[in-house]
């Protein structure tokens, strides 16, 4: 027979040791929660689901076709991925036994407003939930045509796994992606707006002070000048002509005939 002493110890033990084993995948599971918070910010809904109080992370998609519902239906789809497959499982079945109902003529299954989302599009996240098989995302989407739509997807961890919290980050990004905020490249866009402007400014002040400086004299050819003077003043000739004595140096717009060397003549 166990004393009471015994009974207690073992009740004590046994306590503890649930505790423990209660207390660490909680920990490992918080852990995840906020780590997948923290990448895909939770967006809040209205109550019944017609508009977005506080927006979150925009999700793009980057897998075809994830099924989803209508707000109006009283419960969204729910998804799957796993092995690297999207998957709408019995609610896909559930989708085309609507359409192939009312194609043999039978009344078909209750109707759901239904959409497909496919690479590209993109949508909110209003919950996430860390479960002991995988995790599982709710997804919120903007009207489309006066409809607003959602679905569950739940990435399912490998049977008999435990992937660490990178792994499991990784998982969900292969399947969705955040968008990046375009506040900082447009910010760096009005920058060199602004850099340019100033640039265009400076240029407009230069051209404006040369302006208003005076205007130079042109030079003057005077009688007598030597050849290295004149071609100091105005620059090489774009022909010159040899006539004996005679230099005739051939501008644009004039002639200078140099005689023994120094200006005779200006035309």
């Amino acid at each position: 027979m166990f004393s009471r002493r015994a009974i207690l110890e073992s009740i004590v033990a046994g306590t503890v040791l649930f505790s423990c084993l209660a207390l660490s995948p909680r920990s490992s599971g918080q852990g995840l929660q906020k780590a997948l918070e923290s990448k895909y910010a939770i967006t809040k809904t209205t109550a019944d689901k017609t508009d977005i109080v506080t927006a979150g992370s925009v999700l793009i998609l980057e897998k075809d076709r994830l099924l989803m519902y209508a707000t109006t239906t009283g419960a969204p789809p729910q998804n799957t991925y796993k092995d690297g497959k999207l998957s709408a499982g019995a609610f896909a079945a559930h989708e085309k036994a609507q359409s192939f109902g009312t194609f043999i003529g039978h009344p078909p299954p209750k109707s759901v407003t239904t959409r497909y989302y496919v690479t590209g599009e993109k949508f909110w996240v209003t919950r996430i939930d860390t479960l002991p098989d995988g995790v599982v995302f709710t997804l919120f989407t903007d009207a489309v045509s006066d409809i607003r739509y959602y679905c569950t997807l739940k990435f399912v961890y490998p049977h008999g796994a435990t992937p660490g919290d990178d792994q499991v980050l990784n998982m969900v990004g292969e399947v969705l992606k955040v968008q990046q905020d375009d506040s900082a490249p447009a910010d760096n866009k009005g920058q060199q707006q602004a850099a340019a402007g100033g640039q265009d400014q400076g240029q407009q002040q230069q051209a404006a002070q040369q302006d208003a400086q005076p205007a130079q004299p042109p030079p003057t050819i005077q009688m007598g000048q030597t050849e290295d003077e004149v071609v100091g003043m105005i620059g090489q000739p774009e022909k010159k002509i040899v006539l004996g004595s005679k230099e005739i140096f051939v501008y644009k717009d004039i002639k200078v005939t140099f005689i023994g060397g120094k200006v005779a003549d200006v035309q």
